[in-house]
This record gives structure tokens, C-alpha cells and sequence, in this order.
């Protein structure tokens, strides 16, 4: 379980610069893998730093937070 109100942003990890945020935040240690073994569909950066890696969509996460994406998108 994670702490909704923690999380600072969810995005998709396909892009370059994402992809070097994720390397590096397992290189440190800060990296939590929660896909159980598939593929990462989602990345949450939380405030303390760490990345959080789901295989769930991330409007699935917005769904399951109670936040709707374009309500998120306004903040």
C-alpha cells in the first residue's frame, strides 16, 4: 500500500529521461519494483524521493486513488 497523498506524479516509463531517473534510483537504493516480474506500465515519484514501478496503467492508479486524470492534470 502506498500513501496516496505522497505520491507527486505518475508517469509512463517509456520515455529517456524517466528511464535515467529509474536507473539511477535503483543504483541508489531508492527504487521499490512492484511489478511482480511483468512489464512496467507505470512510474510514481513519491515525495521522499523514490520511485515506486507498477505494472498497472496510470489510469488504473488514478482510478484506484479517486482522482480523476484530468482533475490531476488541472492541480
Amino acid at each position: 500500500m502506498i500513501n496516496a497523498e505522497k505520491i507527486i506524479a505518475v508517469v509512463c516509463p517509456d520515455s529517456a529521461p524517466i528511464k535515467r531517473m529509474v536507473q539511477r534510483a535503483k543504483e541508489a537504493g531508492t527504487a521499490i519494483d512492484a511489478t511482480q516480474g511483468r512489464k512496467t506500465k507505470a512510474v510514481l515519484v513519491m515525495e521522499n524521493g523514490s520511485m515506486v514501478l507498477s505494472a498497472l496503467m496510470p489510469e488504473t492508479l488514478a482510478g484506484r486513488a479517486g482522482v480523476s486524470l484530468e482533475t490531476a492534470k488541472e492541480e
